[in-house]
């Protein structure tokens, strides 16, 4: 079994609702077990383009899924919590992110682990450093606690 980290946001409807009937979700995905979920988070939009403010929780799975199979995964969960195209940043019901997928580095057009702008974003690794502290990232070779140290909350 692999380790796999979840970034999860939404910033429209019950968000908080939303997100914790996700962690629920992402608990029933075939051959996938939920090893640990975060606080929810009340985070500020980021890009410019979003108005409302995001709830923000991080989830660690345990999976027999590969990576493009898991984000395949998340995505359908996206669509049946309601999310609709919509442009980047933009709001959203939920969004679900791969994150890290134990210490896999794939650079794949349709699926990039660890996620690329993990390191950068306060709303992900706050969370994630609740529940993933210890967790390296592969490529910085940094633990989750050490970055989200680094970053503006």
């Amino acid at each position: 079994m692999t380790r796999a980290a979840i970034g999860i946001g939404g910033s429209l409807g019950d968000r908080a609702g939303v997100v914790r009937a996700a962690i629920a979700a992402l608990g029933e995905l075939p051959q996938t077990r939920l090893l640990a979920a975060s606080t929810l988070h009340e985070t500020a939009p980021v890009g410019g383009v979003a108005r409302n403010r995001f709830i923000n929780a991080c989830a660690v799975l345990e999976t027999e899924l590969p990576p493009r199979e898991l984000l395949a995964a998340l995505q359908k969960l996206e669509t049946q919590f309601g999310r609709e195209p919509a442009p980047r940043w933009a709001d959203r019901t939920l969004d679900l992110d791969l994150l890290l997928y134990d210490d896999l580095v794939l650079n794949d057009p349709l699926c990039t682990v660890p996620h690329p702008e993990l390191h950068r974003r306060a709303f992900v690794l706050a969370p994630l450093a609740e529940i993933a502290p210890d967790w390296l990232h592969p490529v910085l070779r940094r633990t989750v606690a050490d970055l989200a140290r680094e970053v503006e909350f």
